[in-house]
């Protein structure tokens, strides 16, 4: 007896285990689907139509609680064993619980801890460890760590001497603040992921699973696969066509690199450098409007300017950048000899077009609904999401995944990045409650300002630095609201516009995606190319160096973002066009023919002069 029992231990725990993740994986999928139900729900106005009354803290309590529960039930930890299932699943109910109740009891909390911060005391506490319990599984410690050291400040900083002290502030009433003020977790930029982001990762997600990301995967190879080096053109106009609207640099990666990476490599570019290519492509994507990885809705709201301003600054430095990669690629191509894809393996563009060109609708009622009717930026984004469910009917191959269980579980497929986000961007409120409560925000942009010495160029290296680190592995609406809150106002107080400050942290924000050692974009593409992530990593960064210069211009020089005259517009547009020549010719050692080395040199002289000239005025 004692030797069966030994035998079917094993077995006992094996289905055990299968069971309990089965039923992870289900719960995590509908709690998925709840934060799109949810955020489409409030994006409708349903509450109102139903006549409720609902605080819009009540509905982020209840998308927040759904998203630490996805997390703990999504990523375990794996440090508590055969205990593992139980800890997880007890968090996940916690958290379902807490945030059900919070939202439920937040109209009577919120005017108690207005009078009496004590009385939400315990609340809050709960509330802060179950998302800071939950961004060590989202984010990691790095993040972690920052967002604790910032908490800590908040609670002992006024002892600190010099122009680092902080405001005094009660224990009971930073907690309150931070876990229930507008201040704090539940505010603007909470309000932005729960809404906006959640609303656009979804469109994203149904235009892959409809077919649309093959369409412009298709359309790309019909129009650049005949060139010489037309395999990377193809990750260039893929990924700048689905990045923009995806949301995420690495989702970017898997879904066109599994096409061009290969496809790169039988054409003869190097494993790192086809890579890099679509790592920087994809990167590149989230800084390309109408949607910027959902970035530029939060941009206007920080700045206080309308939606359009930010897509029409943010328009021509994105092209360069597209340029400047566009052009790296064919002079590599010309110098290594690289031709284009075989003919049996291109479609033809009028096919392409007469299956797929349906795809472009849901753009337009996006663009429609923004600009023309003035819309709020979720309801264009469900609308498009309308438009894409509509148009899917009428194309052969999408048909097949109109049906419920099929869409359901494309859109439950989100889940996971939207509930990073989610989290990410509640301990980010954390970071903006403390600046605001101590004070902190006004006196780390002075010490940033004199540790500069009034000095813009050194500021803004040194802000390039801090974008890059705090950046690393965090989503792209994450890394945009908290260099936003940290680095962008000693920007602007250096006398920067203040449009060009905030593009310019997030310009360095999303390229920690490809700078070592936590490139997680290049790494990405290094699993698809077979290379090693750090080669690759450094092949993004070579391929993609006008990414890194481009910040530097436009801050120095708002012409660059569509500010000034018609005149200095187009004379910054040119030098801008002959600098990226110059200097990509130098750096590719090639154009038309092989160049000297003196002739390399003077380019990168020549380009480097007509494209920062402002900074030595």
């Amino acid at each position: 007896m004692t030797s069966t029992q030994t035998q079917q231990t094993p077995t006992s725990d094996r289905e055990q285990a299968r069971s309990g993740a089965g039923l992870r994986g289900s719960l995590s999928r509908a709690l998925g689907l709840i934060l799109i139900v949810l955020a489409g729900a409030w994006a409708l106005g349903l509450h109102r139509e139903l006549r409720l009354a609902v605080y819009t803290e009540q509905f982020l309590a209840a998308v927040l609680a759904c998203a630490a529960a996805h997390v703990f039930l999504a990523r375990p930890w794996g440090r508590f064993g055969r205990f593992g299932d139980a800890v997880d699943f007890g968090l996940a109910a916690v958290a379902i619980v807490g945030g059900a109740w919070l939202a439920w009891a937040y109209p009577d909390l919120s005017l108690a801890a207005a009078i009496n911060p004590s009385t939400a005391l315990p609340v809050a506490l709960a509330l802060l460890a179950t998302v800071m319990l939950a961004l060590v599984r989202a984010a990691g410690w790095p993040i972690t760590i920052v967002v604790l050291a910032f908490g800590a400040y908040g609670l002992w900083g006024a002892a600190l001497p010099g122009r680092f002290q902080a405001l005094p502030v009660a224990p009971e009433r930073l907690a309150a603040q931070l876990a229930l003020d507008t201040g704090g977790m539940l505010g603007t930029p909470l309000k932005i992921a729960a809404t906006i982001v959640v609303i656009f990762v979804a469109f994203g997600r149904l235009l892959e699973h409809l077919g649309g990301a093959k369409f412009f995967t298709d359309l790309a190879t019909a129009s650049m696969g005949g060139f010489r080096g037309g395999s990377a053109k193809i990750a260039l106009v893929a990924s700048a066509l689905f990045g923009s609207i995806s949301g995420s640099a690495v989702s970017n990666v898997a879904t066109t690199g599994v096409i061009s990476i290969p496809l790169m490599r039988r054409a003869g570019f190097k494993p790192s450098a086809a890579g890099g290519i679509e790592a920087m492509a994809s990167t590149g994507g989230q800084l390309t409007p109408p949607v910027m990885g959902a970035a530029a809705f939060l941009m206007a709201e920080f700045l206080d300017i309308s939606y359009g301003d930010v897509v029409m600054a943010a328009l021509l430095p994105a092209l360069l950048f597209y340029f400047a990669l566009f052009l790296q690629v064919d002079l590599v191509a010309g110098r290594d000899g690289i031709r284009g894809v075989e003919r049996s393996n291109r479609p033809d563009a009028g096919p392409v077009l007469r299956a797929g060109w349906a795809y472009a609708l849901p753009f337009v009622a996006l663009i429609w609904g923004l600009f023309a009717l003035n819309w709020q930026p979720d309801t264009a984004g469900l609308a498009a999401c309308g438009v894409l469910l509509l148009v899917a009917v009428f194309i052969r191959p999408a048909r097949a995944g109109l049906w419920p269980n099929r869409l359901a579980g494309a859109l439950a497929g989100a889940g996971d990045a939207l509930a990073q986000i989610l989290v990410i961007t509640a301990a980010a409120g954390i970071v903006i409650g403390v600046l605001n409560e101590t004070g902190l925000g006004f006196g780390l942009t002075t010490y940033l300002v004199g540790f500069a010495s009034d000095q813009v160029l050194l500021l803004l290296v040194l802000a390039a630095a801090i974008s890059i680190v705090l950046g690393m592995g965090m989503p792209t609406v994450a890394v945009y609201v908290l260099l936003a809150a940290l680095v962008a106002p000693a920007i602007v107080r250096l006398g920067v516009d203040p449009t060009g400050a905030h593009l310019f942290v997030l310009y360095f924000g999303m390229l920690s995606m490809v700078t070592p050692p936590v490139a997680i974009a290049a790494f990405a593409a290094a699993s698809l190319a077979g290379s090693g992530p750090i080669a690759t990593a450094l092949a993004a960064m070579r391929f993609g160096w006008p990414a890194f210069v481009l910040p530097f211009a436009f801050a120095y020089n708002p012409a660059l973002i569509l500010k000034g005259s018609a005149g200095a517009i187009a004379v910054a547009v040119v030098f801008a066009v002959l600098a990226i020549l110059l200097i990509t010719s130098a750096m590719t050692g090639w154009f038309m023919r092989p160049l000297r080395l003196w002739e390399r040199a003077l380019g990168v002289v020549a380009g480097a002069a007509l494209l920062l000239w402002p900074i030595f005025l």
